[in-house]
C-alpha cells in the first residue's frame, strides 16, 4: 500500500497522510514528479506505458507519487530505479520546474527533474506493469510522437526540449 503526505497549495507539508486512491481536499495536494533522462547526445530516454495503463502504449518521461517521507528529488531517483533499473543517485540532476495542477479528488504538486544518464538499453530493466517499451529519443523523434498524439507532454516540455 502506498501512502503520500499531504501539503498544502504553499507546498507546506500538512500533518496528514493518505493512502493512495484516497479523495483529496480540494486544498490538499500530493507530490509528483516527472523525471527526463538526458544523455551525452542529447537524447531523452522515454517510456511506453504498459498495457494495463491508462493511455496505454503512450510514450512518456518517467515519473510518479512521492511516497511517505521522500523528498521531491528522493522520489525521482526511485521512480526511475523502480521503473528502468537505473541507479541515477549519483547523476547531476536539475529541477526544471514545479506546478499545481488540479484534479478532482487529486490535486498534485508536479516537480519536474532533468537527471544527466548515460545507461545503454541492454541495462534497462523495465517494471513490466509500469513499462511496456523504452527508447533513446532525440528532440525531433520526441517533437513527431507528440505531433501524432503518441507522447504524453506535461507541464515543462517545452522547456526540457530547449535545454541543450
Amino acid at each position: 500500500m502506498e501512502y503520500w503526505d499531504l501539503y498544502d497549495k504553499n507546498r507546506q507539508k500538512l500533518n496528514k497522510v493518505v493512502k493512495r486512491g484516497d479523495y483529496l481536499k480540494d486544498d490538499e495536494y500530493h507530490l509528483v514528479v516527472n523525471v527526463w533522462l538526458k544523455n551525452n547526445q542529447n537524447e531523452f530516454l522515454i517510456t511506453q506505458r504498459s498495457a494495463n495503463k491508462s493511455f496505454a502504449f503512450m510514450w512518456e518521461c518517467t515519473g510518479g507519487s512521492a511516497l511517505k517521507g521522500e523528498t521531491s528529488k528522493e522520489a525521482a531517483i526511485r521512480e526511475v530505479k523502480e521503473e528502468l533499473g537505473i541507479d541515477v543517485s549519483k547523476s547531476k540532476a536539475k529541477l526544471i520546474g514545479s506546478t499545481l495542477r488540479y484534479y478532482e479528488g487529486c490535486p498534485d504538486i508536479l516537480d519536474v527533474w532533468l537527471f544527466e544518464c548515460n545507461a545503454k538499453l541492454e541495462d534497462v530493466k523495465v517494471q513490466v506493469e509500469e513499462v511496456n517499451d523504452v527508447m533513446w529519443a532525440s528532440t525531433k523523434k520526441i517533437y513527431e510522437l507528440y505531433k501524432n498524439n503518441k507522447f504524453e507532454a506535461n507541464a515543462f516540455f517545452e522547456d526540457v526540449l530547449k535545454i541543450k
